[in-house]
């Protein structure tokens, strides 16, 4: 995952570089040529009086950057100055690159907008080059806008009443059911108990596919026939956590899209009778802008808490997974890496931040 949006940083990284290092050498000879002009000019006496200004002039610094002699004299010391100037190219091109690897657009914006309020004006020391000057301004750039909203998943299950509801939205194909069988094999791992509720009550065959999955892991299943209250469903659910002291329930529905009436106030009844302790929207992270999109439109519709993307280890550009938190103000919780029911990695943004910006070895 993120192949693609990895590579874009790293042209941009070498970009801005280039462009600093062309900057600093312009500076260093044009400074030059300044101090040669001004030493023999000093020498006739009908110009004595001009000295000063163009001294001012040359170390002053203008609107669009720093003096020349300033950066002519970090140059000569090993540092750099970066300009916006110099900038303005890069972060174009950058900001171009994320939208065509699915990041969505006020997201690109976000992103190059804060690298530039970091790198303008920005020295660099001798022991620095200027791409880990870059990576740092990327690195917290982009931590910024994939961290939105970000809590101990853990740590909350811990300190809320048991049984802990969870429900799960999305629309159909995206991998919930499967995604609600990796969750319960996550909590199994960490000592708590879960039971899986198919509120999916539309679908034909919904019943066996998650019944399946409950079989396999040796979880009991809540079901209703086909047709049935969805709400009545995750409702007898909780009643058998209460019962058998389990700490989690799943809560499986159908499939909707925000545009399906009859779906959202199903979903909206869940709410009511159940009042679920966290909603989780699934999508595919494969699916870019369209996850992006979805995922605003289910939190406008009713709110989620967070997101699961599925199919992460098949996306190479990582759109969604960049843009899903700023668009909605909620985070991404989990990553689906695999088939596996232990294929369920959690979303950490200092850890994908490293992925993005590491050298591979």
């Amino acid at each position: 995952m993120f192949d693609g949006l990895k590579d874009k940083l790293g042209r941009f990284k070498d970009d801005v570089e280039e462009e600093a290092e062309d900057g600093d050498a312009d500076a260093a000879e044009e400074a030059a040529a300044e101090a040669d002009s001004g030493a023999e000019t000093s020498e006739t006496p009908d110009v004595v009086g001009n000295s000063d200004a163009e001294s001012d002039s040359t170390e002053a610094d203008d609107d669009d950057g720093p003096g020349l002699a300033k950066k002519a004299a970090l140059a000569a010391t090993g540092k750099t100055i970066i300009t916006e100037e110099e900038l303005e190219e890069p972060l174009e091109q950058l900001e171009l690159e994320l939208l065509q690897g699915d990041v969505e657009m006020s997201v690109a914006s976000e992103i190059t907008d804060r690298i530039r309020e970091q790198l303008v004006g920005e020295t660099r020391k001798q022991v620095e080059s200027g791409e880990q000057v870059v990576e740092r301004a990327i690195a917290d750039a982009l931590r910024e806008v994939i961290g939105v909203g970000q809590f101990d998943f853990e740590g909350r299950i811990a300190e809320t009443e048991k049984p802990v509801v969870i429900v799960f939205t999305g629309v159909n194909g995206v991998g919930k059911t499967t995604t609600i069988a990796k969750l319960s094999e996550w909590l199994e791992e960490r000592g708590l108990s879960s039971v899986m509720a198919n509120g999916d009550t539309y679908r034909a065959g919904a019943n066996e596919q998650i019944r399946e999955h409950a079989e396999n892991l040796d979880r009991k299943l809540i079901a209703h026939e086909q047709g049935g209250d969805p709400a009545a469903v995750i409702y007898d659910a909780v009643e058998y956590a209460e019962a058998h002291d389990i700490d989690v329930v799943l809560g499986d529905t159908a499939g909707r899209l925000h545009t399906s009436n009859d779906l959202m106030a199903q979903l909206e009844k869940i709410d009511r009778v159940v009042d679920p302790d966290m909603t989780l929207f699934v999508d595919e992270a494969v699916a870019g802008q369209d996850a992006t999109n979805r995922a605003r439109e289910f939190n406008d519709a009713a709110a989620i808490d967070g997101a699961v993307l599925t199919k992460a280890d098949a996306d190479s550009q990582g759109g969604a997974a960049i843009s899903i938190a700023h668009v909605t103000g909620k985070p991404i919780l989990f990553l689906g890496t695999g088939q596996g029911y232990g294929d369920l990695e959690r979303f950490d943004p200092d850890v994908i931040v490293d992925r993005l910006l590491r050298e591979e070895e």
